[in-house]
């Protein structure tokens, strides 16, 4: 048998990386998917914490008599600890203010107005936080602790986006560890389950096609009872299944080759007992001129038998070379060699067209043509004077699937005995003598062009159908 070289990849070559990166690139993207909505949670919270400063901010601003001012100290801290430039109260359309002794008048102000918190808002600015540049002043509106109120802080937003980075690279680094230690967990779990069966199998697959006449090779397929396993005792089946059938034939080569060999010595030793035969049948005695008719034939079917099997042993399956082809030459050459052209007493019609062109081995369907009209001359031959215009006709129908072409004769028929081994080598011959070996290489033909031959019973005569697939039609 001839090999390929296969080499079989390295653990992490094969299935084990690309389920590693597989695993990896999905926890990977579970963690974005998260990552935003969580992101989005911390900059609510982050925002929550300043309003809270705010709110004690306005309680102060509360306790304080309207009259007095805040000290400067106390609204500094309360600033500073809220890392504010500005505190709003308002409260029953009145507003209170807490700033710095020195105000900052911002450039660029984005508001984040707490109130809206539903998930699309507070992700949306959460990414407008990450991606605005360094600068911005924002500008932190919610509810107060009071029903009617509300607070407002102007603050810078450079701490807030600093943070979200700080949080962002605690995300990545813990989504990188959770995603490698995961991906390994599940790595050894499925190796375990199925990368290392797979392997196995396939290392068998490997080794039994380098050496299938090793039954030392044939896998031992486990007890499991999923699709693996049932790949296991499959490939298990198989492989004894061919190393069988390969000391079958190994065996069958070795008797043929003897057969192959009394043949030949049998058919020198026929050849020799004709010669002689014919130098008998020249005496003179009535006996000998009585008999010698008969050893004569018999001897003629002991060579044809000897010849036949020599001949289907040199067979050889050669897969057909297709080559366009017109049909209606290759039968007229057919019907010439199997000598129904100019027959004196049998007529032969083509009713092949002209124009019909297939893609086969013309060599092989040859053979074919030239064994079915043979077999119809020598059938009509031993009817003799039973048919009347004795006839074979060779004509064709295309239909949906592909074209039939149909050798008829109006002879005598098969014999039910010939019709029930028709295609078996050695045990399918309709006339007394014959091997049986044309019919079983012309089925084996038919079927290398993808097609069948075939027996149709009919009242009258005997008919073979060869049907060919319409993908050969050669289309004009």
């Amino acid at each position: 048998m001839t090999a390929r070289s296969s080499a079989l990849p390295s653990r992490f070559a094969g299935l084990s990386i690309k389920l590693i990166a597989t695993i990896s690139a999905v926890i990977l993207l579970v963690e974005v998917v998260v990552y935003l909505p969580s992101l989005a949670t911390y900059r609510a919270n982050w925002l929550d914490d300043r309003l809270r400063v705010g709110v004690v901010g306005a309680r102060v601003l509360d306790a304080v008599p309207d009259v007095m001012a805040l000290p400067r100290n106390l609204t500094d801290r309360l600033l500073t600890s809220a890392g504010a430039y500005a505190i709003v109260y308002r409260r029953e359309g009145q507003s209170q203010l807490i700033e710095l002794a020195n105000p900052v008048t911002p450039e660029t102000v984005v508001t984040a107005d707490m109130r809206q918190r539903d998930l699309p808002t507070l992700i949306m600015g959460a990414l407008d936080t990450m991606l605005a540049g360094p600068g911005r002043t924002l500008r932190i509106v919610g509810p107060g602790d009071l029903d009617q109120t509300m607070v407002e802080l102007l603050m810078p937003e450079r701490p807030l986006r600093q943070e979200m980075f700080d949080y962002s690279r605690q995300v990545v680094i813990l989504s990188l560890v959770l995603a490698i230690l995961t991906a390994m967990a599940l790595y050894l779990l499925a190796s375990y389950l199925f990368i290392h069966p797979v392997r196995r199998l396939t290392e068998n697959m490997l080794a039994f096609r380098q050496a299938p006449e090793n039954g030392s090779l044939i896998i031992t397929p486990s007890a499991r009872r999923d699709e693996i396993g049932i790949a296991e005792r499959e490939l298990a089946a198989m492989e004894q299944d061919i190393f069988t059938l390969l000391r079958q034939r190994r065996h069958l080569a070795d008797l043929g080759l003897a057969v192959a060999k009394i043949n030949h010595d049998l058919r020198n030793t026929l050849t020799s007992a004709q010669l002689l035969s014919d130098q008998v049948a020249t005496l003179d005695d009535p006996k000998v001129q009585r008999l010698a008719p008969r050893l004569v034939t018999t001897l003629d079917r002991a060579i044809g038998f000897a010849q036949s099997v020599l001949d289907y042993g040199r067979e050889t399956s050669v897969p057909p070379v297709l080559a366009p082809t017109p049909i209606r030459p290759l039968v007229d050459e057919a019907a010439f060699d199997a000598r129904l052209s100019g027959h004196p007493a049998i007529t032969f019609s083509n009713a092949i067209p002209d124009t019909l062109v297939l893609s086969v081995d013309s060599g092989q369907l040859g053979r074919v043509l030239l064994n079915l009209l043979k077999n119809a001359r020598e059938a009509l031959e031993a009817a003799g004077a039973k048919v009347s215009d004795p006839t074979v006709t060779l004509s064709q129908v295309t239909g949906d699937q592909g074209i039939t072409l149909s050798v008829a004769d109006n002879g005598p028929g098969l014999p039910p005995r010939a019709r029930d081994n028709l295609f078996v080598a050695f045990e399918g011959s309709a006339r007394a003598g014959g091997t049986g070996l044309g019919l079983a290489i012309a089925r084996e033909i038919a079927e290398a062009h993808g097609g069948h031959l075939s027996f149709v019973d009919q009242p009258v005569g005997t008919r073979f159908d060869l049907f060919l697939p319409r993908s050969l039609l050669v289309k004009n």
